[in-house]
């Protein structure tokens, strides 16, 4: 498991222009390493990340190309959350605001302690939170995402839970174990497997039923030629333990 940790703790974690190509060159250089099978994401101090660093959109010397060059930066590195063949857990605590909302929503899977709070208050500040819409909408759907994006509101972590955002919530102090107890469990598993079943997952997300299929049929029989599924298949006849070897 790689633990990652954004660490700007006096910025509540803002994404400067600096660490989020930081951040995207450190999960393009896990995306090969064959040891990793997990990736868990957290925030160092009282926030999992505020979203934007503030103080980079402001001046009257900022151009285009310049507001055009961070919302790009964020983009890729949010994008690449989904090409990774390794699962991202997003690890909330604090708040996770705007574009720290849409890393919750951009990461595979989240858990979040029962004092964690979210919201895309970009509103309240005159900056509409366009680009945390992206994956927000296409998680929670329509209505509560444009009640967010609209209202700015913070939401509880139950209230995430209930919406979708995140998949587990639990006491502040169990927030560590519980997410390292779920990091290993999913990466008892074939990285081969995880990783294929990632790709296809978002592949055929927005397809229609028909697509789906049409895209998924394929993906399960070329699976079913892997030596880890022939290893995993077999092992189960067998009533053994699987010896992966992640191809």
């Amino acid at each position: 498991v790689a633990w990652l940790t954004l660490n700007r703790p006096e910025q509540r974690n803002a994404l400067s222009l600096e660490l989020m190509h930081h951040l995207t060159s450190t999960l393009q250089s896990l995306a090969d390493d064959q040891e990793i099978k997990v990736i868990v994401l957290q925030g160092s101090g009282p926030a999992f990340c505020a979203g934007h660093d503030i103080r980079q959109l402001v001046g009257q010397d900022r151009t285009m190309h310049h507001f055009r060059d961070i919302f790009t930066t964020c983009t890729r590195m949010m994008h690449l959350l989904h090409t990774l063949p390794q699962p991202v857990i997003a690890k909330v605590h604090g708040i996770a605001t705007a574009a720290g909302c849409q890393l919750v929503a951009a990461c595979d899977l989240a858990i979040a302690e029962n004092q964690a709070r979210f919201a895309t208050p970009g509103v309240r500040i005159g900056l509409f939170c366009s680009t945390p819409m992206t994956p927000l909408i296409r998680l929670i759907g329509r209505r509560r995402a444009m009640e967010m994006l609209m209202t700015g509101r913070f939401v509880s972590a139950e209230e995430a839970l209930h919406f979708g955002l995140v998949n587990k919530v639990v006491d502040k102090d169990d927030l560590d174990r519980a997410a390292r107890d779920w990091a290993h469990e999913i990466g008892q598993f074939s990285h081969f497997t995880l990783g294929l079943g990632k790709e296809a997952f978002y592949a055929q997300a927005d397809l229609d039923e028909a697509g789906s299929y049409a895209h998924t049929k394929e993906v399960i029989a070329m699976n079913c030629l892997a030596e880890d599924a022939q290893e995993g298949m077999s092992a189960f006849l067998d009533k053994r333990e699987p010896i992966w070897k992640d191809r």
